[in-house]
């Protein structure tokens, strides 16, 4: 046998029969592309595919809630990305699951994400008349715009657990609803952590109802989480919460919305942001040959307005300020000699 045959037949003995097996899978986009690998399983190699793309690299100069922060330890959004997936396969473990499916939806999760965090997703909807949904663009960005148009060929479950991390889709692999709820679990919990590092919040301003129950600190909040998680849902065949802790889970959520999402500080300068977004869009809209070489044969086969909308939205922020600079601000004249 080979190595990964031997890893398949582990998972059998050794992980719950509700997990996910990579002998299993449903298969690839395209099955006929690639090969088995001798020593890794399919979703081990998924993982391989998603953290040696060139959009996941992307991901560290990428907002998470911050815009252009002054100071070296905000989130980005591969930051993010890493706390999710850190999350994600301490549930996973606990609960006999297969951490390999885990660790690869949970790295690939925000591929699609825009510059600007979701003021770039509004201004992609309001600019284009069409829902931009971040989900949709990871998906995308793994079937169809990395490697030269190819894609990476990933997994059916790997790609269902990437578009199901939000929005309505549930995935079908408890390993993908774990994904799902440990996104919410990490951004909540690190972004109150931003807000604090910002001085837009403090610990005296989560609402004591929330704290008595989920905890004081950041840590206490997240072992809070994911421990109640894993008690309540170990033999059940589902994942699921205390109502107690859902319900405080959702009230700190609604209190971010309402006091850092939407703080006037915290996003003050969203609205250049979008400006940005929309100005380079009506430019390449304008000027399709201006685009980048490998976006030219895309045009072969999409419609510019989604050229130019793959193409703003794998932009990093400081891209999307250096190309709009570069079009729309004039540089110093200076005599030369």
């Amino acid at each position: 046998m080979t190595i990964r045959q031997q890893l398949e037949q582990r998972e059998y003995q050794f992980l719950s029969p509700l997990a996910a097996k990579a002998a299993e899978s449903r298969g690839r986009l395209d099955p006929g592309r690639d090969r088995e690998s001798d020593v890794r399983t399919c979703y081990q190699r998924d993982t391989d595919r998603v953290v040696h793309c060139k959009a996941f690299r992307r991901l560290m100069h990428k907002t998470q809630v911050f815009l252009q922060p002054e100071g070296d330890h905000y989130r980005t959004r591969m930051t993010h990305t890493l706390e999710v997936e850190r999350i994600a396969r301490t549930i996973a473990r606990a609960l006999n699951l297969n951490e390999d499916l885990t660790e690869a939806a949970s790295l690939g999760h925000d591929l699609g994400h825009t510059p600007f965090g979701h003021a770039g997703e509004r201004a992609l909807t309001e600019i284009t008349g069409k829902p931009f949904h971040h989900n949709e663009q990871s998906l995308r960005v793994v079937d169809y715009l990395e490697k030269d148009g190819l894609g990476l060929n990933l997994t059916y479950e790997v790609r269902m657990a990437i578009v199901g991390h939000t929005g309505p889709h549930l995935p079908e692999t408890l390993e993908g609803q774990i994904v799902r709820i440990s996104d919410r679990i990490a951004y909540i919990n690190h972004d109150i952590d931003d807000a604090m590092r910002a001085g837009i919040l403090s610990n005296a301003d989560i609402p004591a109802d929330i704290a008595g129950v989920l905890g004081h600190t950041h840590r206490d909040r997240i072992n809070t989480l994911v421990c109640d998680l894993i008690d309540c849902s170990r033999g059940t065949g589902a994942l699921h919460q205390t109502p107690a802790i859902a319900d405080a889970m959702m009230a700190l959520r609604e209190f971010m919305f309402e006091n850092v999402y939407k703080n006037p500080i915290a996003k003050g300068e969203e609205s250049k942001a979008m400006d940005i977004i929309k100005r380079l869009y009506e430019f390449y809209i304008g000027h399709p040959e201006r685009l980048p070489t490998d976006f030219q044969s895309q045009l072969q086969s999409d419609a510019p307005a989604r050229v130019v909308c793959d193409y703003i939205a794998g932009m990093t922020d400081k891209y999307a300020i250096f190309k709009y600079s570069e079009l729309f601000i004039p540089t110093a004249w200076q005599l030369r000699d």
